[in-house]
């Protein structure tokens, strides 16, 4: 029976024993935690100053004075100087075509024959009518002559003389009705008759280019009346054969077609295998230019209900500054008032920014 009592008593002395080690084991664990917590803080506290020493990331440029074009882009096509079709003037059945796509034509040259048959008869007959009538003229000329016979008689074979070559002349041209004539000098571009086939004025011809002599032929809308006119310098560009050229505008209507609300204008372009009627083309035209002004990226401008402005970079540190803009081109606006010359303007950043932030200038350009 006492060896039972002692046995409780021990383990509560054991227990009473440990306590005191223990809070001082758990003190010293959170001192560590403490100092550990304490150099973190100032680790963090020190990058923290030191990001806020440093600034936000900019890049400038050097604003200065130059030339500045704004341009008027719109788009076109090519054209020949000569592409006409040739129709038939007269309702027949197609009896010959003496060309084909491709084929060198010259003007005048008869391209296609319809049936003209009974024409052709009524020709002859008159031809008849006009030999005969051309031999009793010049015997009753030569009675005529010699004093023999009237006046009226002589006079009468003239006037039959006349009339028949009138009906002959007049034949002759109902005849010409019956052929295609190519009205210039070009290339058979398109071919839609067929033999036997009928044919009748204004609905299926032969269509002739010449293509030596190219153009571009654009509508400019009406607004631009005021600032396109003949003699403009312009950019043509030619996507699908990746080429352009840099010439002048060669002709400016002065009448506003009434539907569209436009203008034609077309400049002539030199000879190149590769250009191609109703190949497209994009035009530039040059509408106004200031050779002594300031331009700057469109991305450097900043709007707000105030007004436009735009950053720059003194002593590292952003101002605001307002601008009053002027024409905008090729991702360029004109500044006409705002800044001045050798400002460092930020393009780069500056919508990250306020108005007195440091910033660091990572890029600088002209």
């Amino acid at each position: 029976m006492k060896k039972l009592l002692y046995i409780p008593a021990i383990l509560f002395l054991a227990a009473c024993s440990h306590k005191p080690t223990d809070k001082k084991t758990q003190l010293a664990d959170l001192k560590k935690q403490q100092a550990e917590l304490s150099s973190k803080i100032a680790a963090l506290q020190a990058q923290v100053g030191a990001d806020s020493t440093k600034g936000a990331d900019v890049s400038t440029i050097t604003v200065k004075p130059g030339q500045f074009t704004n341009y008027v882009q719109i788009q076109g096509k090519i054209d020949a100087q000569d592409n006409v079709t040739a129709y038939p003037q007269a309702s027949a059945v197609i009896t010959a075509l003496y060309v084909k796509a491709g084929d060198h034509v010259s003007k005048g040259e008869v391209l296609a024959q319809l049936d003209n048959s009974v024409l052709q008869q009524n020709v002859a007959q008159a031809q008849s009518q006009l030999n005969l009538s051309n031999i009793l003229y010049q015997r009753q000329k030569n009675l005529w002559d010699q004093k023999i016979g009237t006046e009226v008689q002589y006079l009468q074979a003239q006037t039959n003389l006349q009339t028949a070559q009138k009906q002959v002349a007049s034949l002759k041209q109902q005849a010409d009705l019956y052929r295609i004539v190519s009205p210039i000098n070009g290339v058979v571009d398109q071919m839609d008759l067929k033999l036997g086939q009928v044919a009748a004025p204004g609905s299926t011809g032969i269509r002739v280019i010449n293509a030596e002599v190219l153009k571009v032929k654009a509508d400019v809308p009406e607004s631009y009346s005021s600032s396109v006119n003949q003699g403009d310098s312009v950019k043509v560009l030619f996507p699908d054969v990746n080429d352009s050229l840099a010439t002048r505008v060669t002709f400016a209507a002065k009448v506003i077609d009434p539907s569209s609300r436009s203008f034609g204008i077309e400049i002539k372009l030199p000879h190149n295998k590769e250009y191609r009627p109703n190949m497209t083309a994009v035009l530039q035209i040059a509408n106004y230019s200031n050779h002594n002004t300031i331009a700057v990226p469109i991305n450097a401008i900043q709007r707000s209900d105030e007004g436009d402005y735009v950053y720059v970079n003194e002593n590292g540190y952003a101002r605001r500054k307002p601008i009053t803009e002027g024409k905008t081109s090729n991702g360029f606006t004109e500044v006409k008032s705002g800044l001045s010359s050798g400002d460092q303007l930020i393009t780069e950043g500056a919508s990250e920014i306020g108005d007195g932030d440091k910033v660091s200038v990572l890029k600088s350009g002209n």
